[in-house]
């Protein structure tokens, strides 16, 4: 039979034919239909649940298919524009087309019967599950006699199933399943089933409970005995090991400055005496054991040999002279003390050039214990210090941790990336390093956990930072501070043949034999694949090689040997194929240099000119310092318009535009002052700037360079991009040590002390009216393959 009636979702809740319920209603559409059906339907609207309870505006799409034909009973206006209502289920109904869905849901529903079953199986099933439910009833505590004969007078089979159903099932999706059953033999099954569910339940709920009032009541017994038995010891005299004794044996064991030895006897006293239920046993336990652990007089023999440790130090990393060297002169240094003092060393340069592994290769040289503790992310002293005894789950800090785990009052202990520590509103781990890495104070740091003294001065503290700009300047003054530069493309090929090549032909399990990758197919790697300071990208551009390779091998290859060829065939085309040299002069683009935090790297500032009434627009998420130098170097320009053969009111019917591409990376620093200077030269005169120039400096009114910081850096960035000519301030010509030898050859440096120095070099020619002392310029100075003419 098929009804055309209002439709009302309901979230978690599913109507039983048989069941009278309340429910709230208040969506708009929800009491429109209750209404509609009381005037137009006599009462009758269709129920069906939703599929998300939490969706709050709902298609047909939304609710159950299979739902209850149901008669509205009572309604009651609510605060809110909310009813209650009170219907009763009449039967299963099948939702079959929606008709409209405004103002209210109206749809043809089609009333569903009972499907044709066995009577004699329904019989079985029927009085099968009443023995099961009354034993349910007996479990639950909730089920009245008059409940009871209310439910089993129910005359159908069907009808019998949906009032158990009814009044033992909760969650929504059973209740939806025993809904959509039209079988009465399949609806008994179900609910039988889940009924006998809900008595194990019930007797493991019962059994628990049980176990529990006989655990109190052990405890209690437990406690009255513990004490009777203490009293029988102290009368007898009773030696028997407990878990105190254990500790005092251990104690025993081993050697503990006085102090130390006092606490610890007096804790494992109060343990002993402390009832076994007490919530302070486990604290205490933790700090008794972690006091027996720590090490206070152990310490490993420091191999002083220099040669054994530079042969060390070589095997497992090529370059990193300066670390090497500083190392060397601290076993120097000990042979001739005749102690290891404890030393505190920052590696400071960017990701991927050694400075983590080398620390290990440290502790190797040294015949120390290595602890590598990561810092980047703590925010919370107590991470360093531990937390008072008082708290609950009390533990030392990370750095007595890592003493626990080395086992020695002398091992190495790299702090790693101490330049990403946080701070918050838990307090300020890089203030809790103070003390550990002062060589002044950390002879006695105090843990809160430990609270007392532990001597830190035997240990040999290093860090590691990409940026010493990001690490506090009291924290910063107590290290020693080595610089590690970035990699030459030299120092990469023999890492690569040395080190990476190989760890990862072991890594993936092939032979030497199996596979030849000669130094040209390497040198390709390096150039066309990766563009870093260190070599992380290098080696992983090695293991896809490698698993290449391990596939031809695999499908029955002997051998493979790379070609320039097989690399673009294995990696495809090189991703970085720019070079700056070949590219064509252009009018309002000069090449900048910039240092990151992960190494030195190519900056183009882009100036156009256009028709307008004055305006000057910087972008490109450029800083506050940077915007800065570019409003000086504009300044610069104006102030010299005539020498450059610029109109002087050039900006009164102009308006410049200084862009720096990559807009979504933030940059500042003044260094680009003298790109951004010639970018607006050129674009205003019309001179092209040469391609394969780039510069870097900070520029004044007046037009002075003034020197800059990372020259390296921007060095190699600079070959590393093609670049044949770089301009430099005069006063970082004493930098220019620290510049590998190489790398000039490969540059032609030119020092500039003032702007004029700067276009000269930069732009293809000079403006006409440029007068001869600024075209003569004497400071002009250059090094590298080409001679300035």
């Amino acid at each position: 039979m098929n009804h055309t009636i209002p439709v009302v979702p309901l979230r978690g809740l599913v109507i039983l034919p048989g069941e009278l319920l309340h429910f709230d209603a208040g969506r708009e559409k929800s009491v429109s239909a209750l209404q509609a059906a009381i005037q137009l339907q006599d009462g009758m609207i269709f129920l069906s649940s939703q599929h998300d309870a939490r969706k709050n505006e709902v298609g047909v799409e939304d609710i159950f298919g299979v739902g209850t034909l149901c008669k509205i009973r009572q309604v009651l206006c609510l605060p809110g524009d909310s009813v209650r209502v009170l219907v009763e289920g009449v039967s299963r109904a099948r939702l079959k087309e929606l008709l409209s869905a405004e103002p209210y849901f109206i749809a043809r529903v089609e009333e569903l019967a009972d499907s044709e079953y066995d009577e004699n199986t329904a019989e079985a099933l029927r009085r099968r599950l009443k023995k099961t439910f009354k034993e349910y009833a007996q479990y639950s505590m909730k089920y009245t006699a008059d409940i009871i004969e209310t439910i089993e007078a129910k005359a159908g089979h069907g009808e019998y199933a949906d009032a158990i159903a009814n009044s033992v099932m909760n969650k929504t999706e059973d209740r939806q399943r025993i809904l959509e059953e039209l079988n009465p033999v399949e609806r008994l099954k179900a609910v039988l089933k889940h009924v006998s569910g809900e008595i194990e339940i019930q007797k493991i709920d019962r059994r628990i409970s049980q176990e529990v009032k006989k655990q109190v009541d052990k405890n209690q017994r437990d406690f009255y005995l513990r004490e009777q038995m203490k009293a029988i010891r102290k009368e007898l005299s009773d030696n028997d090991e407990s878990e105190a004794d254990a500790y005092r044996a251990r104690m025993e064991k081993k050697e503990f400055p006085a102090p130390v030895r006092t606490r610890l006897e007096k804790e494992i006293d109060r343990l002993a005496e402390m009832p076994g239920g007490s919530h302070e046993a486990p604290s205490m336990r933790n700090y008794i054991e972690c006091m027996l652990d720590l090490p206070w007089t152990e310490r490993t023999e420091d191999d002083l040999n220099i040669e054994n440790a530079r042969r060390i130090l070589n095997e497992n990393h090529f370059g990193m002279e300066k670390v090497k060297d500083r190392i060397i002169e601290h076993i120097a240094v000990s042979r001739l003390t005749g102690e290891l003092n404890g030393q505190i060393i920052c590696f400071a340069g960017p990701p991927g050039v050694g400075k983590t592994s080398i620390c290990e290769s440290i502790a190797a040289a040294l015949g120390r214990k290595f602890v590598r503790m990561s810092l980047g992310g703590i925010r919370d002293e107590a991470e360093l210090r531990g937390h008072r005894r008082t708290y609950i789950g009390a533990m030392p800090g990370r750095v007595i941790a890592a003493m626990r785990q080395a086992g020695t009052v002398n091992p190495v202990i790299l702090f790693d990336e101490i330049d990403k520590l946080a701070s918050d509103y838990h307090g300020d781990p890089a203030s809790a390093m103070l003390e550990v890495l002062d060589s002044a104070q950390n002879f006695a740091f105090r843990d809160h956990f430990l609270e007392l003294p532990y001597d830190l001065s035997k240990v040999m503290f290093i860090t590691t930072a990409n940026s010493k700009e990001n690490i506090p300047r009291p924290l910063l003054d107590r290290m020693e501070v080595i610089d590690v530069p970035s990699y030459l493309e030299t120092e990469k090929l023999e890492i690569a043949k040395r080190h990476l090549i190989p760890k990862q032909m072991r890594k993936h399990g092939i032979k030497k034999s199996m596979l030849t990758v000669p130094e040209n197919v390497v040198s390709e790697m390096i150039r066309g694949y990766t563009a870093e300071a260190g070599v992380r990208e290098l080696e992983r551009t090695a293991a896809s090689i490698c698993r290449k390779a391990a596939c031809e091998i695999g499908s029955g290859k002997e051998h493979v040997r790379m070609s320039k060829q097989k690399l673009y065939e294995y990696l495809g085309q090189p991703k970085y194929t720019q070079n700056l040299a070949e590219r064509a002069d252009a009018v309002g683009m000069a090449n900048g240099l910039a240092w990151t935090s992960v190494g030195g790297t190519t900056l183009e500032v882009e100036a156009q000119v256009l028709k307008g009434s004055g305006q000057v627009q910087i972008t490109g998420k450029l800083g506050e310092v940077m915007q800065e130098s570019a409003r000086a170097a504009l300044t610069f320009i104006r102030a010299h318009a005539d020498t450059l053969g610029i109109e002087q009111d050039f900006l009164s019917h102009n308006d410049i535009h200084v862009h720096v591409p990559e807009g979504a990376v933030p940059k500042d620093g003044p260094s680009a002052g003298v790109t951004m200077m010639t970018a607006m030269t050129s674009a205003l005169t019309g001179i092209p700037v040469k391609a394969g120039v780039g510069m870097t400096g900070e520029i004044t009114l007046r037009g002075r360079v003034l020197p800059i910081g990372g020259l390296r850096e921007k060095l190699l960035a600079a070959v590393r991009a093609g670049m044949h000519t770089v301009i430099v301030p005069l006063e970082n010509r004493k930098d220019m040590e620290e510049v590998p030898a190489e790398v000039k050859e490969k540059l032609r440096i030119v020092y500039a002390s003032e702007a004029f120095t700067v276009l000269k070099t930069a732009l293809s020619h000079m403006p006409a009216h440029t007068p001869r002392k600024h075209l003569n310029v004497t400071e002009v100075k250059s090094e590298g393959a080409h001679a300035m003419q």
